[in-house]
């Protein structure tokens, strides 16, 4: 909690303004920023200066790892996150590619899961480093890319977390995750329980001990409608300690993810917060 805090006051404090082509807002923004997160000991990173919605947070990257390329699927899961970007997105509505209501295109997880390749096959990203790390195996190349310049077109948005690293020491497995861009008051909130339960799923269905997971971010920003609730409000508050996740132990295999896993095979335990802030979502 205490460096995303750090983050938040170097933004404030040292941030540049910085004009978004695609929101026509203006954001302040600093360039390279560095967080780690303890999942060896379960210290869940959940924001608690404000309360933090963490299932649809989880919902989302159960989608990724689903291959969803529909906004109604991951509705289904129990997060609306890309309902806006899918319909909303007025350069997306345009877009001769998009085959109607709902559709993301070739974004996150379809890439992830559905590479296309110049034969016209597709690779599986995700499978190959599900079965390696599952016989013990990391060729140094441990490698999800949601990242695809050739079909950015095809897509509603290009990637914010583009990036997954799996490394295996022994038999302890870490993460780096590469993130782009990044909405420090609403974005970061999601994308940090999403590296720290990445992390941890892939850890329980390949065998091995879960370690730290890394997490850098390129671009980070507040948006100019959401500054004085980060500086005047939020950043005035205490936070509480660390809850912790608990994931149902159930959940094997790739498979067991692909098809019968909910929300009701996470809880979040020790969860104090404060009351939530309503910050303005830019699409």
């Amino acid at each position: 909690m205490q460096q995303y805090l750090d983050l938040c006051r170097r933004i404030v404090n040292e941030g540049q303004w910085v004009d978004n082509a695609r929101t026509g807002k203006r954001c302040l923004t600093v360039i390279n920023a560095d967080l780690q997160y303890d999942v060896a000991n379960n210290q869940f990173p959940l924001i608690t200066t404000r309360k933090s919605y963490w299932k649809a947070a989880i919902a989302e990257f159960l989608g990724y790892i689903r291959g969803y390329d529909n906004a109604a699927d991951f509705r289904r899961l129990g997060t609306k996150t890309w309902d806006a970007n899918a319909n909303e997105n007025a350069a997306w509505l345009a877009n001769p590619h998009r085959k109607g209501e709902d559709d993301m295109g070739r974004v996150y997880g379809v890439q992830g899961r559905s590479w296309r390749k110049p034969d016209g096959s597709h690779l599986d990203q995700l499978r190959k480093i599900v079965n390696n790390l599952s016989r013990g195996i990391d060729d140094r190349g441990e490698i999800l890319t949601f990242y695809n310049p050739g079909e950015f077109d095809l897509g509603c948005l290009r990637p914010c977390m583009h990036t997954h690293t799996f490394s295996l020491l022994g038999d302890t497995l870490y993460l780096t995750s590469y993130q782009r861009s990044c909405d420090v008051p609403l974005g970061l909130n999601f994308n940090q329980i999403q590296v720290f339960t990445f992390l941890a799923l892939m850890a329980q269905i390949t065998g091995k001990k879960p370690g730290q997971a890394f997490h850098k971010i390129i671009n980070a920003h507040i948006y100019e409608d959401q500054l004085a609730l980060m500086r005047d409000v939020q950043l005035q508050r205490e936070p509480f300690p660390s809850p912790q996740l608990e994931i149902n132990p159930d959940i094997k295999t790739l498979e067991d993810l692909e098809t019968w896993v909910t929300m009701d095979d996470f809880k979040v335990t020790g969860y104090q917060c404060h009351e939530a802030i309503k910050y303005p979502f830019s699409v």
